[in-house]
C-alpha cells in the first residue's frame, strides 16, 4: 500500500515537472531544473523497491503453492517429518528437502522419491503457478502411495525434461496435453493404474525414455521413432494390435503381458488377426453351403490325409518289429553302461533351458529352490526354473550367467556357480546374511539352490544394462561428469555399507568391476553378485576387504578416463600411474569430460582417490568408509558450485 501511494505521488510530481512551462525555465531555470532532477532521483530510488516487492510477491506465491502441493501429497494422516516446508523460510536459501534451485534461486527440480507420501496429486497447483511452472524442469514422485491422476494442466509445465511418477496408485486416462511437453526427455509412468489410450507422444522429438509397464493402458501403441530411445517398456498392459516397427532396438520383454498384441518382437503372428476381418466378411457366403468345386477340393484333401495316415502306420509297424528284437540286448546295455546326455536326443531340452543340474549333484526332487523375501518369485519352483527358456549372457572364472524367461513372463538372471568347496549349510547361511544386509543399491538374490557341486542364484533382471555398457558400449549418448560423480558416490556408499554389515563374517564382494554394476529402472547403479566369489580364504584376513577397494579404484579410473581396463595389452592402472608420474595428468581424463568444461580440480581430486585405492600395498589402501567420505566431499563441492555459479 505504501509503495502504491509513493508511486502515485511520484506520478503527480513527474507530471507537474513535465508541465513546467518554458517561461518558468526561462525566468528561473535553476529552480525548474532542480525540481525535475529531484523527481528523477526519486523515481530511480523507488523503482528498485518496487521491483523487490514484486519479487517478494512471486516468492510468496511459489512458497504457498509448494506448501499446498505438499499438503495434498501428504494427505490428512501423513505427518512425514522429513518434509517440513515452512512459510517463514525460503525454498532455495534454506534448502527445503527435495527442492533444488539454480544460481538465480529459481526452483528447477522437485525430487520426492520415496518420501512415504499417501495423499493425492494435484498437477494444477504446480503448473498453473507462475513463475514455478516456467522454471520447473524435473518432477519425481517415484515409489510413494500417491493417488489421483495426471490432469490436463500438466501441459503448462512446458520446461519439464523429466517426469517420474512410477510406483504409485495413480489412475485414470492420460491427458493429451502430455504431448505438449516439447522439452520432455524422460517419462516414467510405470507401476500405476493408468487406463485408456496413450497420447501421441511421438510428437515429442527429444523423448528418449518411456516406461509405462504394469498399468491398464489399452488400444494401439502409437508409432514412435525407436532409434531415439534408450529405454522403452509397455509390458503388462492391455494394448492390442500390431507392434510398431522397433527397428531392432527393443525386444520381447518390452511388450510382454499384452495378450492382444502381435508382431515382432513377440512370437505371436498378426496374420490370424488380420485375416479375421476377411473371414467375417465372407461368413454369409459360407452359410449358404459349400459349392461343387469346394466339395471336390475337400474330398481330395481327405483322400490325401487317409493315404498319409496309412503310410505312417505302416512305417511304425516295421520299426516296432525291428526294435522288439533288440529289447533284451538294449536292456543289458542300460544296466551295464552309465547314461549320458546325448547331443541329439537332448538338444531340444538344452536349447530351452540353457543350463541343467547334472545327476552327480543329487536328485532334483530331494532338493528345493529356497526363495528369499521377494514376492516376485514367491511361487517359483526349481523344476519350472530348469524348464524355462534361457540364454547365456556371460561367463566368468566362477560360473556362468543366464537370462531366463519364466512362464508368467517375468525375466530373471540365474548365476550358476560350480566347484565351490563350501558346504550347503555354509552357503545357506551366507545367502541369509546377504539377504539381511539390505541396501537399496545392492542387488539381493531372490532365490537360491545348492548342493555339493553346484549352486544356482536367482536375481531380478535389470533391463538397463551395466556401467560397463554405459562407458564402453556402442551408444553415442553423453555420460556427463555429474552423472559419473553421482554413480561413484552411490557405489562407494553401498560398498562401504556392505563391508560394515558383513565385516565380522568376512564376506567381501571379491569381483568388483564395471560389468557387475547394473543400472536399475530409475537409472541408478546397483552392485550385483555380492559375496558370490568361491574363495576359501575370504574369512581368513581382515585385509581381504582391500581387494574390493582395489576393484572400486579401477572403476573410478574407468569413469575418469573412459578407457577399458585392458586394451591392446595395456593395463589401465599402469598407464594412469605412468602418465601421472610424467606430470601429464590432464591427458588422463576422458575427452568428453573436458569438452563439457567439467571441473578439472575435482576430477584431479577424484583421480587421487582412485590412485590411493589401487595402491599395490594392501595396508596403504583406504577403507571403503574413508573412500565414500572423500568422494562425497568432492560431490558436495560440485553441487555447491552448480548452485552458486553465475
Amino acid at each position: 500500500m505504501i509503495i502504491n501511494q509513493v508511486v502515485i505521488v511520484i506520478s503527480a510530481n513527474w507530471t507537474s515537472s513535465i508541465s513546467v512551462k518554458k517561461t518558468q525555465i526561462a525566468s528561473n531555470p535553476y529552480s525548474a531544473k532542480m525540481k525535475i532532477t529531484s523527481n528523477i532521483l526519486l523515481v530511480f530510488l523507488v523503482i528498485p523497491i518496487f521491483l523487490l516487492n514484486m519479487i517478494s510477491c512471486e516468492n510468496d506465491v511459489v512458497k504457498t503453492t509448494l506448501i499446498q502441493f505438499l499438503s495434498q501429497l501428504k494427505g490428512q494422516q501423513n505427518n512425514n517429518s522429513t518434509l517440513n516446508w515452512k512459510p517463514d523460510t525460503d525454498p532455495c536459501k534454506d534448502q527445503w528437502n527435495g527442492v533444488y534451485c539454480d544460481a538465480q534461486m529459481s526452483i528447477k527440480r522437485l525430487n520426492l522419491y520415496r518420501f512415504n507420501l499417501s495423499g493425492t496429486l494435484d498437477v494444477a497447483l504446480l503448473c498453473n503457478a507462475q513463475p514455478l511452472a516456467a522454471s520447473l524442469t524435473f518432477l519425481s514422485l517415484d515409489d510413494n502411495n500417491i493417488r489421483g491422476g495426471i490432469t490436463s494442466e500438466i501441459g503448462n509445465c512446458k520446461q519439464l525434461t523429466r517426469l517420474h511418477v512410477s510406483g504409485n496408485l495413480l489412475a485414470g486416462n492420460l491427458p493429451t496435453s502430455l504431448a505438449m511437453l516439447n522439452n520432455l526427455k524422460r517419462l516414467d509412468l510405470s507401476n500405476n493404474k493408468f487406463s485408456g489410450p496413450l497420447p501421441n507422444l511421438a510428437r515429442i522429438s527429444g523423448l528418449n525414455m518411456f516406461l509405462a509397464q504394469n498399468n491398464n493402458l489399452n488400444e494401439n501403441i502409437p508409432t514412435f521413432y525407436f532409434p531415439n530411445f534408450d529405454h522403452f517398456n509397455v509390458s503388462f498392459n492391455n494394448f492390442s494390435g500390431q507392434i510398431p516397427d522397433v527397428q531392432g532396438h527393443f525386444f520381447a520383454d518390452s511388450f510382454l503381458g499384452n495378450p492382444e498384441l502381435c508382431g515382432y518382437p513377440l512370437q505371436k503372428n498378426c496374420t490370424g488377426q488380420i485375416l479375421s476381418s476377411t473371414v467375417n466378411k465372407t461368413s454369409e457366403e459360407e452359410s449358404k453351403g459349400p459349392s461343387k468345386e469346394q466339395i471336390l477340393i475337400y474330398s481330395g484333401y481327405a483322400a490325401l490325409g487317409v493315404i498319409i495316415i496309412l503310410f505312417v502306420l505302416l512305417k511304425m509297424c516295421r520299426r516296432s518289429k525291428k526294435s522288439g528284437k533288440k529289447v533284451e540286448a538294449s536292456s543289458k546295455d542300460d544296466i551295464e553302461k552309465p547314461s549320458y546326455v546325448s547331443s541329439e536326443s537332448k538338444s531340444e531340452d538344452v536349447s530351452k533351458s540353457g543350463f541343467s543340474i547334472s545327476s552327480e549333484c543329487g536328485m532334483v526332487s530331494q532338493q528345493s529352490l529356497i526363495v528369499l523375501s521377494k514376492p516376485v518369485v514367491s511361487e517359483l519352483k526349481l523344476e519350472e526354473l530348469l524348464r524355462a527358456p534361457a540364454e547365456m549372457i556371460g561367463r566368468g572364472t566362477n560360473g556362468s550367467l543366464y537370462k531366463v524367461m519364466l512362464t508368467n513372463g517375468i525375466v530373471v538372471v540365474v548365476k550358476r556357480i560350480k566347484d565351490w568347496s563350501i558346504s550347503s549349510d555354509e552357503f545357506k547361511q551366507r545367502m541369509q546374511l546377504l539377504n539381511q544386509a539390505k541396501h537399496s543399491h545392492v542387488l539381493p538374490p531372490l532365490a537360491f539352490y545348492c548342493n555339493k557341486q553346484e549352486k544356482l542364484l536367482v536375481y531380478e533382471y535389470q533391463h538397463n544394462g551395466s556401467l560397463f555398457k554405459l562407458l564402453h558400449g556402442t551408444s553415442k549418448k553423453t555420460f556427463d561428469w555429474s552423472s559419473r560423480l553421482g554413480i561413484a558416490s552411490t557405489i562407494a556408499e553401498a560398498l562401504a555399507f556392505m563391508h560394515q554389515e558383513l565385516g565380522q563374517q568376512g564376506i567381501i564382494h571379491g569381483n568388483m568391476k564395471s560389468s557387475n554394476i547394473l543400472i536399475n529402472k530409475n537409472m541408478e547403479p546397483c552392485i550385483s553378485e555380492y559375496g558370490t566369489m568361491p574363495k576359501d580364504d575370504q574369512q581368513s584376513s581382515t585385509l581381504a576387504f582391500k581387494e574390493d577397494v582395489y576393484g572400486f579404484g579401477v572403476i573410478l579410473l574407468e569413469l575418469l578416463t573412459g578407457k577399458l581396463v585392458k586394451s591392446n595389452g595395456i593395463d589401465l592402472t599402469d598407464w594412469v600411474q605412468s602418465v601421472v608420474r610424467e606430470e601429464w595428468t590432464g591427458e588422463v581424463f576422458d575427452r568428453s569430460l573436458l569438452a563439457e568444461y567439467a571441473s578439472e580440480e575435482r576430477m584431479v581430486n577424484m583421480l587421487q582417490v582412485a590412485i590411493r585405492c589401487v595402491n599395490s600395498s594392501l595396508e596403504a589402501r583406504p577403507s571403503m568408509n574413508q573412500v565414500a567420505l572423500m568422494i562425497n566431499t568432492i560431490k558436495d563441492e560440485e553441487e555447491k558450485s552448480l548452485i552458486y555459479q553465475v
